[in-house]
């Protein structure tokens, strides 16, 4: 029975990490994808990125 008890524990453990590690990545993937598309829109334009800004760019 303590085995049965000390597995199920285990299990809630895992699964409790596991959703704090999906919380903690989840906002910073989001943020690395953001930055790579507003990067590429910049260069698609012909410009380039200084100091967080698109420089040099032409819109459509």
């Amino acid at each position: 029975m303590k085995e049965a008890s000390g597995e199920a524990n285990m299990t809630v453990v895992t699964i409790i990490l596991i959703g704090i590690i999906v919380a903690v990545a989840t906002p910073l993937i989001n943020s690395m994808m953001n930055n790579t598309k507003t990067k590429a829109e910049c260069m698609n334009n012909g410009g380039y990125i200084e100091n967080g800004k698109c420089v040099g760019a032409t819109s459509n």
